[in-house]
């Protein structure tokens, strides 16, 4: 195959054969000030964006599927039979809704995916451009052709490039699958989709959008999709149901058969009770809720990029956070200061603020600088004529400085450096190290400060004490979580006595060292898992560690949550139930995590917590209230049948009733809950347990109603009114069952969402209406008749019903999720 036949992505790659200064200059493009704005703007415009176009289903195509699937079918097939049957208002009823329920579906759906679309746009990857001469940020779908980009380590290169300056560590594997890194320097291309492990380098883009090396640039966040625990969950108690109405609908049809009765009678009836099985609303209740918790997690700076981070985060026991950053407030700030005799603090902190430049950004120059300026030690008249920046071979920063008119020379740097500089002896240097050592066991980083006034000799001005402070509130945080049943342990690179020192500070336990975690993989894996569990941090951790002590949890049983900001971390991120890219974070920290904070600190953790905590407990709402209703509805359609040898209610009844009471379930999306205190586990058996004794006692009480109904009322002698009267029935006991099975305590400890009262409300005014007026075959019933359906149900379900539930979790509060 020549190379104009090879499909797109599958080409070899071949080397840039030009220069960067030549491809710079083809592409009307400067080193120096790269593309004019007006110029990347018509490029943008002429060649499209940076970016490869998702494949997305014609509106049409997605509206069409919703009339594909088990629901749609058994819908369609009752349309059927009704038409061939000549049941014109069976056929319209049923029509109305198949069409109702996939328009609602395909609407809601689109809302979501707007919504979760929106948060992935915040999470776009940016690059950093020349344009006009000055540096600038700008989403990686607008670069074009002639831009000059700077990339650096933990970027995901945003295009095809070619390197003008600079040397790159390069991980291509995403476009090759091998894991050797490969060097780059000047005049190499580079790849849209390779990762910088090192370096940093200015290039020029030579192919953006489908004309890069893959044709993939746009994507650069990419989100995982991986199969839900509560859908499996889901899988099973429908399967169960599935198995029992089964049961149920062939007893009933081999009864009618048995009685002479016509199957193409029957057999719209059958159908419709087999469709009670299937959780019609369900997708569309998970999709609004966690598209709801998502926004609601943005407006707490919790970015969602893969759905079941929710559900993971309802799980998840054990938070593995770094110190940097997010236990800490990753800024160095002045802790104190031990000067010399003659000398003061403030001598200490002027000196080493003079020795210090804002200019180059460093972290401790900047705490020197502002530790002065709080203490107004700097009369802004100060002139540096030289400035020495610090490096690893001289360890010191050095400034000759203008200061109240004599010129001075200070430094400040690694102990022993300026104590050599300065020419101390070497007991006064011991005594020194003793002090720097006793404070470094605090978590205190020690820099020493010397300074000479002209000609004089230099003089050791004293110690200065650097801390990266614990954030304020991480303690608190950290004891919330605690409360909320999340364990948290501290990953740091830093020696064993700071890591001791700041756990000490946050509460946190026993504190070990990278090396000794390693070492116990050579044990047995329970032996490090064991070691793991029992330590509440880590210290003098690389990057292997991490992932060690991610995968040692979950050996243990543990569903762990990882944050991290490097592209080491991405391991353990990917690793992790729930990967979290803490603020800032590099690209691919980002693209391995499931949650990425804007915010720092622990406080976007809790609210995912408690966000994931609450859609769990939505989730089993609905689990109870659909086993229980199936049982109610089938069992009574069954067992009535056999009893009276007549079908209380028709296909047409069972439709309304179905789609009435799944979707004001979808309303479950929006309702009030309080999170529970501890981690969410999938073993809901007893939960199950709970559903089918309410579906029985709901099923017996139900049957008691109809008894009455038979005998007082003389429903026997009216198909019309008994169809109504069993559809009203039905209805109320699902309604009332619903209000009291959303609280896992007596039903009035908590009041539901607005707009679940709404949906609540609107279903029993229309059925109301259906019983007073009639529809169909559904004839009018006597309003005393509706008021007894009513306030039976009523009762029966907010007072026997609620009562049972209520001291069944009493009797069994460690085996049912309570709410907080």
């Amino acid at each position: 195959m020549n190379e104009r036949q090879e499909p797109a992505g599958q080409r070899r790659e071949r080397p840039i054969l030009t220069t960067a200064a030549a491809t710079l200059s083809a592409l009307g493009s400067s080193r120096e000030t790269g593309l004019r704005s007006e110029e990347a703007t018509a490029r943008l415009e002429r060649e499209g964006a940076n970016d490869v176009p998702e494949e997305e289903a014609h509106l049409l195509a997605r509206l069409a599927r919703k009339f594909w699937g088990l629901s749609a079918w058994m819908i369609e097939l009752i349309v059927l039979l009704s038409f061939i049957l000549h049941k014109w208002a069976d056929l319209w009823v049923a029509l109305s809704l198949l069409v109702v329920n996939a328009v609602l579906s395909f609407l809601q759906e689109q809302r979501a995916s707007a919504a979760v679309s929106a948060l992935r746009h915040r999470l776009q990857v940016a690059a950093r451009v020349l344009r006009d001469g000055a540096w600038q940020t700008i989403p990686a779908p607008n670069l074009v052709r002639g831009d000059v980009v700077r990339v650096r380590s933990g970027d995901f290169v945003p295009a095809d490039v070619q390197i003008v300056e600079g040397a790159l560590q390069v991980d291509q594997s995403v476009l090759t699958g091998e894991s050797q890194e490969l060097t780059k320097t000047n005049d190499d291309a580079l790849y849209s989709g390779s990762i910088v492990r090192q370096g940093e380098a200015t290039a020029v883009v030579v192919a953006t959008g489908v004309q890069t090396y893959f044709g993939r640039t746009a994507r650069l966040v990419e989100s995982a999709h991986p199969k839900l625990h509560v859908e499996a969950v889901i899988t099973r108690v429908v399967k169960w149901l599935f198995l029992i109405v089964g049961i149920l609908v062939a007893v009933a049809i081999i009864a009618s058969l048995v009685e002479g009765l016509q199957l193409v009678d029957i057999l719209p009836l059958s159908l419709v009770l087999l469709m009670s099985a299937v959780p019609v609303a369900l997708p569309v209740m998970f999709t609004v809720s966690m598209a709801i918790g998502s926004m609601e997690l943005a407006r707490h700076g919790v970015l969602v990029t893969r759905l079941s981070a929710a559900e993971d985060a309802a799980n998840m026991d054990v938070v593995c956070a770094d110190k940097t950053g997010t236990l800490t407030m990753n800024r160095l700030s002045l802790a104190g200061a031990l000067p010399q005799p003659g000398l003061t603090e403030d001598d200490v902190v002027r000196d080493g603020a003079l020795a210090s430049t804002e200019a180059n950004q460093d972290p401790i120059d900047l705490a020197f600088l502002r530790a002065a300026r709080e203490r107004q030690l700097l009369q802004g008249t100060e002139r540096t004529y030289s400035f020495t920046p610090f490096s690893p071979q001289t360890r010191r920063t050095e400034a000759l400085v203008e200061s109240g008119g004599r010129k001075i020379r200070v430094m400040k740097g690694a102990l022993r450096t300026v104590a050599d500089a300065v020419g101390l002896d070497a007991s006064a240097i011991e005594a020194l190290e003793a002090r720097a050592t006793e404070e470094a066991q605090k978590g205190v980083r020690v820099l020493a400060v010397a300074r000479t006034n002209g000609d004089e000799p230099l003089q050791f001005v004293g110690l200065a004490l650097l801390y990266d402070a614990p954030r304020l509130d991480s303690r608190q945080l950290i004891d919330e979580l605690r409360l909320l049943g999340v364990t948290v342990k501290m990953l740091t690179g830093d020696a064993l006595p700071v890591a001791r020192e700041v756990a000490r500070e946050l509460g946190l336990g026993e504190v070990i060292r990278g090396p000794d975690l390693r070492a116990a993989q050579d044990a047995p894996p329970a032996h490090a898992a064991e070691l793991v569990q029992g330590s509440s941090g880590f210290a003098e951790v690389f990057p292997e560690d991490k992932f060690i002590v991610v995968e040692s949890l979950q050996t243990a049983g543990h569903v762990v949550g990882m944050t991290g900001d490097g592209v080491n971390d991405a391991p353990a991120l990917r690793q992790a139930e729930v990967g979290i890219a803490v603020s800032g974070a590099t690209d691919v920290a980002k693209g391995a995590a499931s949650v990425v904070l804007t915010t720092e600190g622990l406080g976007g953790i809790i609210d995912l917590v408690k966000n994931g905590r609450a859609i769990y407990q939505r989730v089993l709402t609905w689990i109870v209230n659909k086993v229980s209703r199936t049982i109610l509805k089938a069992g009574f359609v069954v067992i009535a049948f056999l009893v009276t040898g007549k079908f209380v209610i028709s296909a047409l009844g069972m439709i309304l009733l179905v789609f009435m009471t799944d979707f004001v379930k979808i309303a479950l999306s929006t309702d009030n809950v309080r999170p529970s205190q501890k981690p969410e586990t999938w073993n809901i058996g007893p939960l199950v347990t709970l559903a089918v004794l309410l579906g029985l006692v709901m099923l017996i009480e139900a049957l008691g109603l109809l008894a009455v109904g038979w005998q007082r009322f003389d429903l026997g002698s009216d198909p019309g009114q008994l169809q109504t009267f069993t559809f009203q029935t039905l209805l109320f006991f699902a309604l009332f069952s619903i209000v009291s099975i959303r609280e896992r305590r007596a039903f009035w400890a908590s009041r539901p969402s607005t707009i679940l009262a709404a949906a609540l409300l609107s279903d029993a005014f229309l059925g109301i209406l259906i019983g007073a007026y009639g529809l169909a075959e559904l004839r009018p019933l006597p309003v005393l008749q509706t008021a007894l359906i009513v306030g039976y149900a009523l009762v029966c379900s907010l007072g026997v019903n609620d009562f049972i539930k209520s001291a069944y979790i009493a009797r069994y509060p460690n085996k049912v999720p309570l709410q907080g």
